[in-house]
């Protein structure tokens, strides 16, 4: 049932009835069943003549999230003041399946509008904020990543093998930091630091990114020191408010 919400995306956000019931390969009976209860729990809207759209429930989930999502409340003044010192917009993620979610951003004045922002996800190989939480994973977690995306972590230059894998992923976790060069947009430098819990393992992540040619007056090893501070500030805090 929870599969019909990730049929909407932008390139398609009203779906009828017909075609959510031949999505799910189902019984008509079970798919009219499973459309009936999301849109009484407000999931689904009825557009009209049986077209449906993410419902208005989903809004006020989003509010609540806002207003009382630990990782996004223990950001709060440090992305506006990583902003200050370097001078461009800086994002709050974390992990979600294989890939990686904003969750929180601070726009810079300047700086690029949407880019990467909340609700956007990208995949977990590719771009600082992604590579360092990867890099913090548990190892656990990455035994059961590295089989079923190798190709993917091989053409993201993670290495060819698991031991190659797992040393490009120690050295990012050795430094505290990950930096990328042209991964996503041609000559924009990304830096990204985790956001750790008590057991040292990636909760999240905080990034900035810039255009190497357009400003040139961003100081690299500056930006890692701050990044890497907000970041260490963020999870002092969450972990103050585990122990509260």
């Amino acid at each position: 049932m929870l599969s019909i919400l990730e049929l909407f995306t932008e390139a398609q956000p009203v779906w009828s009835t017909a075609d959510i019931l031949e999505a799910l390969e189902t019984s008509r009976s079970t798919g009219y069943r499973y459309i009936k209860t999301l849109h009484e729990a407000g999931l689904l809207d009825a557009m009209y003549s049986g077209q449906y759209t993410l419902g208005p429930r989903i809004i006020e989930m989003d509010l609540q999230m806002r207003l009382t999502d630990p990782l996004l409340l223990a950001s709060h003044g440090v992305l506006e003041d990583l902003v200050d010192k370097i001078g461009h917009s800086a994002l709050l993620c974390t992990a979600f399946r294989d890939s990686v979610l904003c969750v929180g951003e601070c726009r810079a004045p300047q700086g690029p509008a949407n880019r990467f922002s909340r609700g956007q996800r990208r995949p977990l190989f590719q771009g600082a904020i992604s590579k360092v939480i990867l890099a913090h994973l548990p190892h656990h977690r990455l035994k059961a990543i590295y089989p079923r995306q190798r190709t993917e972590i091989e053409n993201a230059g993670l290495g060819d093998s698991w031991s190659t894998f797992r040393a490009n992923l120690g050295k990012i976790k050795k430094d505290g930091y990950a930096l990328t060069v042209g991964e996503f947009n041609p000559g924009v430098i990304g830096v990204a630091a985790p956001i750790l819990t008590d057991q040292k393992t990636a909760l999240g992540s905080v990034g900035v990114a810039w255009e190497e040619k357009v400003r040139r007056d961003v100081d690299v090893e500056h930006a890692v020191l701050a990044i890497k501070q907000a970041a260490a500030t963020i999870s002092e805090r969450l972990l103050e408010k585990q122990g509260s």
